[in-house]
């Protein structure tokens, strides 16, 4: 090809002239095709690319291939196979069967891929660069120097509109899916609409890939690596190819667009725009947006990437201590000194249990007594810390009120005891039962391990006391056991005296706590 480069303009472009004379493609001594009516395209960023005629294309194409490609100004591109002697050419040509109006000219032409041809016979034509202006202005300037400050993927949303708004992008709507790494959740949706003070979030549960609204949906579309999607919404284009184009249309929407917001792990998310001027999205502004996607990915990443570590912490290790790792409190030894009651809660006759329901149910089982306990703790303002096989430790930080901590988790493990009793009554394959051990004191709440794997836990008399505890209660047959520093805040308390406990240099002066579900759990 011969070149020369000609003045830049500004903006994005694309302009789609004719060459003059016979244009000619081989593939060494083979001749791809050969056309007098061949146009060459001039976009933005890219090299100048020759389209040639269907019907002048002089070798076989095979049927299309599953690729496609998408492009907000041409549209979606179709592959096709070059079939040569001795030798097949995958995915070496493409063509856009329905281009976008701004790349109409190029309808019912081919593109030949690079490694499909050797060289290009222009005749007397000569190729000039794209005018590559400097793309800038409120959007880039500010993705530049103060996106980076917004501390919520609501904040950034919210300012991305108002910016392209700025930029004289016509917007009327503004969406943002992207995928998380959460055991609920699927994703977020972020939604802004003009002349709404808030952004709308939805946080869809992975039942959404079985939703219809989904399932017909150009987020589905485009998250499942099929390409972009630009539609016109006007009179000329009354077909809408997604049911919610419909709704946009009757909001006075002109033109919509949904393209591919990739992340560096691989995973495709969406962003979708929806223009309410007349004449719908300009070239040079669309073009902008494209070219900005891969930058305003990575914001969205970072978000996610936060949200995702913050919701696994939750769910491993407890939402206050997520909370605390996330914080900087990631090295051995990092924790605090804190008063709190622990409480220790165990599920009695497991190993009976597994042999009587096998392991899939006992697992089954397992799993619903720690939905029970666990939600006991948390409304009652503790934090399961961790499940020690068959059972649950959970912390109750005194903070400026013990009295508070001691009456919440003897409030907690009477609660529990009633739950399970519940649940066995109305449930004939319900089996739980517990022992429950609670004591308070001073503990270490931090990390302890080796230098290549922590444990977030407590350390302290008050965590063996607890656990010492709910052992003695399932030898005395109590169901709660509590020692005297949890005592005062009990209604009901029954004296066991000094007991001795395994591990525990002196005896501890306990109480049993009955409550009017233990005969029905004895039943």
């Amino acid at each position: 090809m011969n070149v020369h480069s000609s003045p830049k303009g500004s903006g994005y472009g694309i302009s789609v002239e004719k060459l003059d004379g016979p244009v000619a493609i081989y593939r060494d001594d083979v001749l791809l095709a050969k056309s007098r009516r061949a146009k060459v395209m001039y976009e933005t960023r890219l090299p100048p690319s020759i389209y040639i005629p269907r019907e002048d294309v002089c070798i076989e194409l095979g049927p299309e291939t599953e690729l496609q490609t998408f492009c907000p100004f041409k549209g979606t591109a179709t592959y096709h196979d070059v079939n040569l002697p001795g030798t097949r050419l995958t995915n070496s040509v493409w063509a856009y069967e329905q281009a976008l109006p701004e790349s109409k000219d190029i309808q019912g032409h081919i593109g030949f891929m690079p490694n499909a041809y050797t060289r290009i016979d222009l005749g007397e034509n000569r190729l000039r660069q794209p005018d590559d202006g400097n793309i800038s202005g409120p959007l880039i300037d500010w993705l530049m120097r103060g996106a980076s400050g917004l501390p919520t993927p609501e904040a950034f949303t919210a300012a991305l509109a108002e910016k392209m708004l700025d930029h004289g992008i016509a917007i009327q709507r503004l969406s943002i899916l992207v995928w998380s790494l959460h055991p609920l959740i699927a994703g977020k949706h972020y939604i802004w609409e003009k002349g709404k003070a808030e952004i709308s979030t939805h946080a869809p549960t992975y039942e959404i890939h079985d939703h219809p609204a989904f399932i017909n949906s150009p987020l589905r579309h485009v998250s499942n690596g099929l390409g972009g999607v630009r539609q016109r919404l006007n009179e000329q284009t009354p077909q809408d190819g997604f049911p919610i184009l419909q709704d946009l249309r009757a909001k006075g929407a002109t033109d919509y667009v949904a393209m591919p917001l990739p992340f560096s792990d691989g995973r495709t998310n969406v962003l979708t725009l929806t223009c309410d001027h007349p004449d719908g999205f300009t070239t040079e502004n669309l073009g902008l947006v494209f070219e900005c996607s891969s930058v305003i990915a990575r914001f969205y990443e970072v978000f996610m990437q936060r949200e995702n570590a913050q919701a696994l912490l939750e769910t491993y290790v407890g939402k206050r201590t997520g909370a605390r790792v996330l914080g900087g409190d990631i090295r051995r030894g990092d924790g605090d000194d804190i008063d709190a009651a622990i409480m220790f809660c165990d599920l009695r006759n497991s190993t009976i249990l597994e042999e009587q329901l096998g392991r899939s149910d006992y697992i089954t089982l397992l799993n619903a007594f720690f939905e029970t306990v666990s939600g006991i703790v948390h409304e009652n303002g503790g934090e399961v810390l961790k499940f020690i096989g068959d059972a649950v430790l959970a912390v109750f930080p005194a903070g400026q009120d013990a009295q508070k901590a001691r009456s919440n988790a003897q409030r907690t493990a009477i609660e529990i005891v009633k739950k399970l009793a519940e649940l066995r009554t109305t449930e004939a394959d319900h089996h739980c039962d517990c022992s429950i051990g609670v004591a308070f004191g001073r503990v270490t709440y931090g990390n302890v391990g080796s230098r290549e794997r922590l444990d977030f836990t407590v350390i302290g008399q008050a965590a063996n006391i607890a656990a010492r505890l709910g052992e003695f209660g399932k030898a005395a047959n109590h169901r709660i056991v509590v020692s005297e520093d949890i005592e005062p805040a009990c209604s009901q308390a029954v004296p066991l005296g000094d007991i001795k406990l395994h591990n525990v240099s002196r005896p501890v002066r306990s109480f049993a706590l009955r409550t009017e579900a233990d005969a029905i759990l004895d039943a």
